[in-house]
């Protein structure tokens, strides 16, 4: 499949994208190039496109089930991308991953019990447990040569410390780090041996570059699956967040069924019917698609890496080994979060995301999206230039 596919330039303005149409309400200023959150200025892939447009072809939009063949490619998929065999009885169906971690939240603990979490970490994972009701708890991640390393001492500290849930971010973000099947058998030894059950967020997991490999944590051993619910979307890795489809994994039926008593409490009995469509399609038509993506991302983050070594003083990006986010150490410019935000946006017309939204660990560093064309990367990366001058 041809780079040219990732190359052409899509104008999404008045199109109802959170990243371009919101600009005004978020950052203050609408001339801004958005580089922030986390979705793709490329075409999701044909095969979607035309299950779609087949779909809205046929003029009846009633009801919707998830039929078998959604199931099966569910399955497949997780063989092929995962080698990971998916039973259908372990599948339960969400609108986002967000929605599934609130869920099982709900499901999982009770107002008052102790929730970890390893920041700096995509924000809603502070907003989910706050505003269910539940106690943070933080083991915050380390950097070490370059990249997030868990402190496993503090870990185990927390974890025996009466936490019921552990909110683990795999691949992670917003540093794009994949776990070692060392590390993520440490975590499940930990959580196995101190009765704490993992929901784990993958909903970056298709996008690992090469040679980086992503391992799903309940895949590594039945032991680590009894006590795991494993979150996954198509939604980020063919470009579909505002389709709302998204999967929870588990082979324990003890905790199927409290999702499912979470679930009818909350009034969820199922996807849209574009979502499933569009879910199927993906999983079943959209291998040769993502090869050719990664492919492209790769290309887009050792380009902005050796730039910003270069040509912009004071900063550091941390090479990720999945996803299209890039992690931008600004520490060494000796300015403020506020002061950062302040120059990207007046002097660089430049909408990135605050480390500071990601908690502790987050200080003094910005986010980028590399997901785009190249030539949208590099105008972002001379403005990066500018604002920092």
């Amino acid at each position: 499949m041809s780079e040219d596919l990732f190359e052409t330039l899509i104008d999404r303005k008045n199109s109802g994208a959170v990243k371009w149409d919101n600009l005004l309400q978020i950052y203050g200023e609408k001339d801004l190039l958005p580089m922030w959150v986390a979705d793709m200025d490329f075409p999701s892939p044909a095969a979607v496109q035309e299950a779609l447009l087949n779909r809205v072809n046929h003029p009846l939009y009633g009801y919707t089930g998830t039929g078998p063949a959604v199931y099966t490619s569910i399955q497949d998929w997780m063989k092929y991308r995962h080698q990971w065999e998916v039973r259908k009885s372990w599948i339960t169906f969400s609108h986002g991953v967000v929605t599934a971690l609130s869920t099982v939240i709900q499901a999982c603990t009770d107002p008052g019990d102790k929730v970890l979490l390893q920041s700096p970490v995509y924000t809603p994972f502070f907003d989910l447990i706050k505003s269910n009701e539940r106690t943070v708890v933080n083991s915050q991640l380390k950097i070490e040569n370059g990249r997030f390393e868990i402190d496993f001492t503090d870990l185990e500290a927390k974890l025996k410390d009466g936490v019921k849930l552990f909110l683990l971010c795999s691949p992670h973000n917003p540093g794009g780090r994949v776990w070692t099947a060392e590390e993520l058998t440490r975590i499940g030894d930990l959580c196995e041996t101190y009765g704490v059950t993992i929901v784990s967020d993958e909903i970056h997991a298709d996008l690992y570059i090469e040679p980086a490999k992503h391992q799903p944590l309940a895949a590594l051993d039945d032991r680590y699956a009894n006590i795991t619910i494993t979150c996954m979307a198509p939604s980020k890795t063919f470009n579909i967040a505002g389709l709302q489809a998204s999967i929870l994994i588990t082979s324990n039926k003890e905790l199927q069924d409290k999702i499912n008593i979470v679930n009818r409490r909350n009034g969820f009995h199922g996807l849209n019917l574009i979502g499933v469509t569009a879910m199927e399609a993906a999983y079943k038509n959209g291998g040769e698609w993502l090869e050719s993506l990664m492919a492209y991302i790769k290309k887009n983050a050792e380009t902005a890496i050796e730039y910003v070594s270069k040509e912009v003083p004071g900063v550091s990006a941390m090479s990720p080994d999945a996803s299209y986010l890039l992690w931008l150490d600004c520490r060494k410019l000796g300015l403020s979060d506020e002061e950062l935000r302040i120059k990207l946006i007046q002097e660089g017309k430049l909408a990135l995301e605050p480390g500071i939204k990601y908690g502790p660990g987050g200080e003094g560093f910005v986010r980028m999206n590399i997901g785009c064309p190249r030539s949208i990367l590099m105008d972002g990366l001379e403005r990066l230039k500018k604002a920092f001058a």
